[in-house]
């Protein structure tokens, strides 16, 4: 086997480890040494991290699995999330750990939660304070695509109102600008490690003047299958209100997300944003939001300069006194745009005003009045790509948002079956170049129960989504945003052909 050979495959198993694993097909005798572009195949496995949901004794949490239909997929597979110390019950001897009446609690315990059949959400319930991390695997059929949502509600204390997170892959490196500090906040990092072996984690801290001194943010062991919450405030002794949080793992590999706690003003989870590029998309804005609040950051050496403007179902617009923000290398910056909605749907457009500089942003949205506010965050987004979903979808107080800032497009939805029952449905929408809509979603015929929202790229620019999911409880408006980035739910995977030829060479 020649180099070349060995220099392929070992290209194609470092794809598939990232991405999921995906078929190898050989192509016809006669099409030998024939260069062939690569297909597209599903992936064949996915696993994903949920944080654990609260500290608060009121919560009350539901779990939402789903996996959108995709052709080509293997006709077997599962889905499952369980807790991370069922997990390491299930990694060591098969014995797991002893529950309350004796039992073990790795293999013989159930998952807490199995995915059914594609096309179709599951969802499951959890309370209180003492719901562990899970850990989630999918695969074949049930791998591409496969999303998880947290949505937690809290009645009253720190944070009261509606959480909710897309339950994360592992990965190496995390930015959270947004995070905070201050006396009113108490915000976490939570850390879980799915992998069979430790995970060495860095976590840095930049406020407005710079990084900040860290006590114990240095060398974190995650442990296996484990989740490991952080409190900010024990990093660091300095009360920033905006700070970016930074996770980079030296061994391993975890799912990071960042729960903000405010006092006063709810609270909600910090999903990273997207990775460090020039231009930056931050979509679906509420209409009704009475306090924006953009947090961006550097990590390079440069400072950026952002033309800052608003896509509105209109058209771009440039919000008065904030047309352009200035973020020094190294630095988080802030800047308050109020009551900038006026009203009307948006979506953050953030571009280079001359030379490109790689940036992270995000948003805090505030919606209320008095007593009664309550706080979402809303990262930059990577496009919606092929395809993406958000889950957990409710007969009532759930709105879509699309954008297509570059250019226009045209996008269908479809709305799945009920996980109590209904009828999925489908719609197409097109998008005018600068713009963003809060489209009216089809929702399935006999709905019983919660749907999930797929959102597919037909023809145009990229497009960027992200879903408001809105309960209100004793007078308080409580919402949660997810973004919908691509699933990654197919992979480029280059055909190989069979050379006899090198065995003699």
């Amino acid at each position: 086997m020649n180099r070349t050979t060995l220099s392929l495959i070992a290209g194609v198993t470092a794809l598939a480890a990232v991405t999921g694993l995906a078929a190898l097909t050989t192509p016809d005798a006669s099409e030998a040494n024939t260069a062939k572009a690569a297909a597209e195949l599903p992936v064949e496995r996915t696993s994903l991290a949920c944080p654990a949901p609260s500290i608060s004794d009121l919560a009350e949490t539901t779990y939402t699995s789903f996996t959108p239909v995709t052709k080509g997929t293997a006709s077997d597979g599962k889905a499952e999330l369980q807790s991370a110390a069922q997990e390491k019950g299930d990694a060591g001897d098969g014995k797991g750990e002893k529950g309350e009446n004796g039992d073990a609690a790795g293999k013989a315990d159930k998952p807490v939660l199995e995915g059914k059949e594609p096309g179709t959400p599951v969802s499951g319930d959890a309370s209180g304070a003492d719901s562990p991390a899970l850990i989630g695997t999918a695969d074949g059929k049930f791998a591409p695509g496969w999303t998880v949502q947290e949505t937690t509600e809290v009645a009253a204390g720190t944070g009261r109102g509606l959480q909710g997170v897309n339950c994360t892959a592992p990965d190496t490196e995390f930015w959270f600008p947004g995070a905070s500090t201050a006396p009113d906040r108490t915000d976490y990092v939570h850390l879980t490690n799915p992998d069979d072996s430790a995970a060495v984690v860095d976590i840095e801290l930049y406020g407005k003047d710079g990084a900040l001194e860290t006590t114990v943010g240095e060398g974190i062991t995650v442990q296996p299958h484990s989740g490991e919450p952080i409190l900010l405030s024990t990093l660091t002794s300095e009360k920033q209100d905006n700070m970016t949080v930074h996770v980079s793992v030296r061994s391993g590999r975890v799912g990071a997300s960042v729960q903000a706690l405010d006092d006063k003003l709810g609270g909600d989870w910090l999903a990273a944003s997207a990775d460090p590029a020039g231009s930056l998309v931050l979509p679906g804005i509420p209409k009704d939001a009475t306090s924006v609040r953009l947090v961006a950051f550097t990590p390079g050496d440069a400072d950026a300069d952002l033309k800052v403007r608003l896509a509105s179902p209109s058209g771009l617009i440039t919000p008065a006194g904030n047309e352009t923000l200035h973020v020094k290398a190294g630095m988080t910056s802030a800047v308050d745009l109020g009551d900038v909605m006026q009203g009307e749907a948006g979506s953050l457009v953030l571009t280079p005003t001359d030379r490109s500089v790689p940036v992270v942003a995000a948003v805090r949205v505030v919606r209320g009045k008095g007593d009664k506010q309550e706080t979402a965050f809303i990262p930059a987004s990577r496009a919606v790509g092929t395809r993406a979903t958000a889950v957990d979808n409710r007969a009532k107080g759930t709105t879509l948002s699309v954008t297509a800032p570059f250019g226009a497009a045209e996008v269908k939805v479809t709305a799945s079956a009920g996980s109590e029952g209904g009828a999925a449905a489908s719609k197409s929408y097109s998008v005018k170049s600068g713009t963003t809509q809060d489209v009216e979603v089809p929702v399935p015929s006999g709905l019983k129960g919660t749907y999930a929202l797929t959102v597919e790229s037909v023809s145009g620019g990229p497009v960027y989504a992200s879903r408001t999911l809105a309960v209100t409880e004793d007078g308080v408006a409580g919402f949660t945003v997810q973004t919908l980035p691509d699933d990654r739910g197919m992979v480029a995977v280059p055909e190989a052909d069979e050379d006899l030829s090198v065995l003699q060479r």
